[in-house]
């Protein structure tokens, strides 16, 4: 189990994910911060994205904010793995 920080920007023109040098990650996505319209989107471009079922992703903190707490249910050699495709 692996815990991230990101930093989520709804409401964007594009879906995109970007990691900085300290490894800061920026999910931005299309969809409204709306009745949690944001958070089920999110979940499912991670789900996408990194090529894992969306069970494994899970919303810890931030469920009402930008930065979110995400708990993923994989290996941690399988994050930097995935990770190091957005650098």
């Amino acid at each position: 189990m692996v815990k991230l920080l990101i930093k989520v920007k709804p409401n964007s023109s594009k879906d995109e994910i970007s990691v900085d040098a300290e490894n800061n990650i920026t999910v931005k996505i299309r969809a409204k911060p709306i009745d949690g319209e944001a958070n089920d989107y999110l979940v499912k471009f991670l789900a996408k994205e990194f090529d894992i079922s969306r069970s494994l992703i899970q919303i810890d903190k931030g469920a009402t904010s930008r930065l979110k707490r995400i708990v993923l249910n994989i290996e941690p050699a399988m994050l930097q793995q995935i990770i190091s495709r957005y650098k």
